[in-house]
């Protein structure tokens, strides 16, 4: 059966979460009560065809990062850019 957590839990303890999921349990999340995401151990894939989505998904991944402008200027942050407010 899942272990069954708030969405503020979660948030809080996230590592902790993380653990119990890395231990084979799997976790949902609940957001006012109701069911919202389920948080479930990865399978691990051994099989050529996994592996050679991962590298065609790393090399587009890189190719757009090459294509991307850097930024001129580095930028100094404020916390309220960088964190999400709700």
């Amino acid at each position: 059966m899942d272990e069954i957590v708030t969405a503020a839990e979660a948030n809080r303890h996230f590592s902790r979460l993380l653990r119990t999921v890395q231990s084979g349990r799997s976790v949902t999340v609940t957001s006012h009560g109701r069911p919202v995401a389920r948080i479930v151990p990865l399978e691990p894939s051994n099989d050529a065809e996994a592996a050679e989505r991962r590298r065609v998904a790393w090399r587009a991944l890189m190719d757009r990062l090459k294509s991307q402008p850097a930024i001129e200027q580095p930028r100094n942050w404020t916390r309220d850019e960088l964190y999400e407010r709700d």
